[in-house]
């Protein structure tokens, strides 16, 4: 991080005057320069990004136990707490709870509805009210439903 900061500036600091201030060595940084990544490092991007790419496929569902499967399934080899910690790196997390999310698989919203304070609500005929008045036989439940002119007390209300 320090280096990078260093190598940033180099157009506007001197180096050794940003590493005497960021308290690290001229050498460090002359040999971070040569090879900035370790092998560990550039392996590590690679496989975040086989994650990044099988948890998009997945509608940002998997956790990173299932990422670990598909990884495997890929042919790479990698342990579970691996991918957990690339996982957490990168800011990807398992869907959490069994209620579905907007979305075609639980990612993100894919229908935008419109303003319903700017529609037109226009109504052909007043409202009409209906009677349903059941009753229980030997032979099965009847029911038989009229048209009131208004609602009495007790009884049962669809809006037609």
């Amino acid at each position: 991080m320090k280096y990078t900061f260093i190598e940033e500036h180099r157009p506007l600091f001197s180096i050794r005057a940003m590493c005497r201030c960021l308290r690290v060595h001229p050498s460090g940084f002359y040999a971070w320069l040569k090879n900035p990544l370790s092998k560990r490092a550039i392996e590590d991007q690679r496989q975040t990004k086989l994650i990044k790419e099988a948890w998009d496929e997945s509608g940002e569902v998997y956790g990173y136990r299932k990422l670990h499967d598909d990884l495997c399934d890929q042919g790479e080899t990698c342990c579970p707490n691996r991918v957990a910690r690339l996982a957490r790196l990168a800011g990807i997390k398992a869907q959490i709870g069994y209620k579905r999310r907007p979305g075609k698989y639980g990612g993100k919203p894919s229908v935008v509805v419109d303003n319903t304070l700017n529609r037109q609500f226009n109504v052909d005929a007043p409202d009409r009210f209906c009677l349903t008045v059941m009753q229980a036989s030997p032979a099965g439940n009847r029911s038989l439903t009229l048209p009131i002119s208004k609602p009495t007390r007790g009884s049962c209300i669809w809006r037609l």
